[in-house]
């Protein structure tokens, strides 16, 4: 898979090495762009899932979100930026 079509991974590390805190960052952003189902469960968004690799929590964004959203891609990796956190694949 090249860089453009690997999706984009924010990792909950910092640039300096710590764990990001609160321990549940990557549920509660995914949760920005997720939907309530009658059921009342969480539908994550197909562009934005929260996961866990090598045990750190961490968000997966498809980059067709680039296309479809820009102003929700630019919002995940300035949150990325401004936390400091490692970000794989970014264009």
């Amino acid at each position: 898979m090249d860089n453009a079509t690997a999706p984009l991974i924010i990792r909950g590390i910092t640039a300096k090495g710590a764990r990001f805190r609160p321990s549940d960052w990557a549920d509660r952003l995914a949760g920005a762009f997720a939907v309530i189902d009658p059921n009342n469960r969480t539908n994550y968004s197909p562009y934005v899932q929260p996961t866990k690799l090598d045990n750190i929590p961490c968000v997966i964004v498809d980059k067709k979100l680039k296309s479809s959203d820009p102003d929700a891609y630019r919002f995940l990796l300035a949150f990325a930026s401004s936390n400091e956190l490692l970000v794989e694949n970014a264009d």
